[in-house]
């Protein structure tokens, strides 16, 4: 997996856009002002569920971890993914495809009705 890769299958969901709030490095990938994923050269941070979280990190040990920029409070809520051989490609979809699920689901009815409006008119 690369970044570019990555990075354009975040931004192939409805709704998301590409933000630098923390200066060129990471990408943040953002849906209705909500962060899902950051992507970086060689790793990419996604939001989750805690018991998605903990499902990857014990699946990929040592290759996915907790959200290493994260206070401790947030870590459970966030993992970050070195883009290597031991994760393939396609779980690397399924973590973006959770990540977005899961901060759409977080959204206010309101916020979620206008993506749906948006999707709607595609």
């Amino acid at each position: 997996m690369t970044d570019d890769r990555i990075l354009d299958y975040c931004l192939s969901k409805p709704g998301a856009y590409v933000c630098f709030p923390f200066g060129d490095m990471p990408v943040c990938v953002k849906v209705k002002n909500r962060l899902f994923a950051q992507v970086y050269e060689d790793k990419a941070t996604f939001s989750c569920t805690v018991e998605a979280g903990m499902f990857w990190r014990d699946l990929y040990p040592g290759t996915v971890t907790r959200g290493y920029h994260c206070p401790p409070v947030q870590q459970p809520y966030f993992n970050t993914v070195m883009f290597s051989a031991a994760v393939p490609d396609e779980e690397l979809y399924a973590m973006a495809d959770h990540s977005y699920e899961t901060v759409v689901h977080r959204l206010s009815k309101k916020l979620r009705e206008e993506l749906e409006r948006e999707k709607a008119t595609k």
